[in-house]
């Protein structure tokens, strides 16, 4: 049997000609060292867990990348005809890579920062420009006269590294890095029920950002309180006066040295959705807030705080891509913590 005859088909591979934005949503869970990659047909997932307690997960579709290959082994054994609908949606392949190591192997060449702002489509960008651009290494890395870091991600397998070509661009340096991986191990299954939401906030995250790195970093506990919106009067359609001046959202930090409340008004322009049908309060380590979402709030726009009715926070991060009209683009970050106590 030849050579090629029994080479082994990659799990994954996936080119993308610009590592910022991924790089980006690697570094918003990048508060756990060991972090578990999942391959799918619609993308990738790293999820990281820290004490038991909290689980953070990067959604990064398919979209994100110039090119997503995903070659599944339980299609090689049995063929997509084969399956149930069930057993293709559930269909993946996972393993285990240090993440510091992954971060910093992306960003060797010192250009893996912040990613860019959001563009509009050129007009020649899907139609007939120059073509060399959409052939060879530049369709990957990028021309000369558009300098980025571009990469190629190749998994074949459980037993086999992560590899990464990393170039700087397309006649610049390029270089090879090999991440060990490892099998992968259960999680925390923290299930959020959304039909028994107590609480869902959608707002700013520049909002929600500028209020945690306001908070003293003595605090310990930091509260999120929610009350519901004012009733309706049914004869003038106006919002009843309430009887406790208390605001729809109050963030609350307690620490050695006192107490820090910051209120969010009933105003559209700060928080666009807000359900709330009984008083909660939720309670938590500051640590978390202040250091781990703090990160991911960074390359936010838009931020979801949800709490469920046994007391569990979903934290979702909306983080933009620059492909303008893309579809399946747009990654995000989600966090899930449970309570400290049975006071949430």
């Amino acid at each position: 049997m030849s050579e090629t005859e029994t080479r082994v088909s990659p799990v994954l591979k996936a080119y993308v000609h610009d590592i910022r934005y991924f790089a980006a949503l690697l570094r918003g869970v990048n508060f756990v060292n060991r972090a578990t990659i999942t391959v799918t047909r619609t993308g990738l997932t790293v999820t990281v867990e820290e004490a038991r307690t909290l689980l953070g997960t990067a959604f990064i579709f398919s979209g994100i990348f110039d090119e997503y290959t995903y070659h599944s082994t339980s299609a090689e054994a049995n063929p997509l005809s084969q399956l149930s609908t069930q057993e293709i949606e559930v269909d993946n392949a996972a393993f285990e890579v240090p993440l510091n190591t992954l971060i910093d192997c992306l960003n060797i060449f010192g250009t893996a920062g912040h990613p860019p702002q959001p563009r509009a489509r050129e007009p020649n960008e899907d139609g007939d420009g120059d073509g060399k651009r959409r052939g060879g290494i530049d369709h990957y890395f990028g021309s000369s006269s558009d300098k980025k870091t571009g990469m190629r991600m190749t998994y074949t397998g459980p037993g086999y590294p992560l590899t990464l070509l990393i170039a700087e661009d397309a006649s610049g340096p390029t270089t090879t890095c090999e991440i060990a991986t490892f099998d992968s191990e259960p999680h925390l299954e923290l299930p959020f029920d959304s039909s028994l939401i107590a609480l869902k906030i959608i707002l700013k995250s520049s909002w929600l950002r500028d209020a945690l790195s306001e908070l003293d970093p003595s605090c310990e506990i930091l509260c999120f309180i929610g009350s519901p919106p004012p009733e309706t009067d049914a004869a003038n359609g106006r919002p009843k006066p309430r009887k406790l001046a208390e605001p729809m959202l109050r963030i609350q930090a307690a620490g050695t040295f006192g107490t820090t409340e910051m209120d969010y008004p009933n105003d559209r322009d700060v928080l666009e959705t807000f359900e709330c049908r009984n008083r909660v309060k939720f309670r938590l380590l500051q640590s978390f807030a202040h250091i781990q979402g703090v990160e991911a709030l960074q390359s936010s726009t838009k931020t979801s705080l949800r709490i469920d009715e046994g007391g569990l926070l979903s934290l979702q991060f909306l983080m933009p891509s620059p492909r303008v009209g893309r579809d399946n683009s747009d990654g995000f970050i989600e966090f899930r913590c449970l309570a400290l106590d049975e006071e949430a």
